[in-house]
């Protein structure tokens, strides 16, 4: 399997598209489009947030859903399946999914690989590599798919697609694919754990980065805010989607336990299947009257949101079924307003705030210890102020789109204008 040209077109397979949530992955499309790249989006499921990023409207690929229930849509998969059946790669890829099957006996693992006939069927010609989003089941109907038709695919792992997924199938994953890559160091060094002996640098680190061009300049925090006023309350807010991993129930736990006297607000912008159960558990601490519900917004809301708040928080842990967050990109937005941060020190989230230095962090779990941080914080402005601007100058050296794009744009013949680590992609 030769290296991907750029005249070829590169199939992307994403789980859903587009998605309020995973604005990591249009920012990549985006990026790799203004490096001359032509990508075809191939999405497993339909969109179901109703509004769009701006980032969304400027990609020019074009999207093809695949049928959700390859079994609804007989007459399709039927002429997917009697043209993909005559390929070369069909019968190594189908015992592929035999052995897969009997270790996962499953209806979503048939569907992977009925989307992986639709796949092999829909790609162009022009197609010279295929590459998923999140290891679980984009890979998988990403690597039935690419067998079937004899090309290379790659991987780029995030979160929940690591830490849930059974090792077999990692390993089988990483062994198969040309490259992959993750967007922590701690997901890295796992991955790279499960890869062949002598193999391990197949799987690369890649932090997400952020697009520091698309955002307005961090603003000038004139009013200082302390928590003693009532009619100046310090501002804070948490954007997330409501889910165990977040631990908002631990955040509002700790806010539960500052002083009564102190004065705040709290904005949350998400939603999610627990969003009805935080808003109860607000209500039950007694918290109603200093929490905002905003729900889920695009992101030029959420930065507005950002640019007048005080403190982003943040209380990601592990939930039981062992699911994490990688580095949650809405702390790299706040820091990008200079916003400070108080957030857990799970996963890849140290690897961007130095604790004490670029932002505040403590132990999952642990609401008192959160509150004890919440509370330094809110008291003290200049504190906030050092952290907020540490933080920024951080993110801007370290954690900036350009350099971190570097890494995948070479993957895929784009190298030449990355050399330097910089590469143009603001909008234009």
């Amino acid at each position: 399997m030769g290296e991907f040209k750029k005249n070829q077109v590169l199939a992307v397979v994403v789980k859903g598209y587009p998605r309020l949530s995973e604005t990591f992955i249009s920012q990549e499309i985006l990026a790799l489009e203004k490096l001359g790249l032509t990508i075809q989006i191939f999405t497993l499921l339909r969109p179901i947030d109703k509004l769009i990023h701006s980032v969304h409207a400027e990609i020019n690929a074009k999207v093809t859903y695949l049928p959700e229930r390859p079994l609804v849509e007989l007459s399709f998969m039927w002429q997917a399946y009697w043209k993909v059946r005559k390929l070369n790669g069909y019968k190594q890829a189908f015992r592929t999914f035999l052995r897969d099957l009997r270790r996962d006996f499953t209806v979503t693992r048939c569907r992977r690989f009925g989307q992986a006939i639709a796949l092999a069927y829909e790609m162009p010609d022009e197609v010279g590599h295929v590459y998923s989003h999140f290891l679980h089941q984009p890979s998988s109907t990403a690597r039935y798919a690419a067998k079937m038709r004899g090309l290379p695919w790659s991987f780029s792992a995030h979160a929940k697609d690591i830490w849930t997924s059974p090792e077999w199938e990692k390993r089988e994953k990483i062994a198969d694919a040309v490259w992959g890559t993750t967007c922590t160091r701690f997901g890295r060094n796992h991955l790279a754990g499960l890869a062949p002996e002598g193999e391990q640098n197949k799987v690369m680190l890649a932090y997400h980065g952020l697009d520091v061009a698309r955002f307005p300049k961090p603003p000038v925090r004139r009013e200082i805010r302390d928590g003693s006023k009532p009619d100046k309350p310090v501002r804070i807010v948490s954007v997330g989607r409501g889910v165990a991993k977040k631990g908002f129930d631990d955040l509002f736990n700790a806010l539960a336990l500052l002083d009564p006297n102190l004065n705040w607000t709290f904005v949350h912008i998400g939603a999610g299947e627990l969003l009805d159960q935080m808003k109860q558990q607000v209500e039950v601490l007694g918290l109603g009257d200093k929490v905002v519900w905003m729900g889920a917004k695009t992101r030029d809301v959420v930065i507005e949101t950002m640019r007048k708040s005080d403190l982003f928080m943040l209380a990601s842990k592990i939930d039981a079924a062992g699911d994490r967050d990688g580095l949650p990109n809405v702390l790299m937005e706040a820091l990008s307003q200079k916003l400070p941060c108080l957030a857990t020190d799970v996963s890849g989230i140290p690897e961007l705030i130095n604790h004490g230095d670029s932002g505040w962090l403590v132990s999952p779990g642990q609401p008192k210890l959160m509150a004890e941080a919440a509370d330094k914080l809110i008291r003290d402005p200049v504190l906030r102020k050092k952290l907020g601007n540490a933080g920024y100058k951080r993110l801007v050296r370290e954690f900036t789109l350009e350099k971190n794009l570097v890494t995948i744009a070479q993957k895929f013949g784009a190298g030449p204008k990355c050399e330097t680590g910089k590469v143009s992609i603001a909008a234009e």
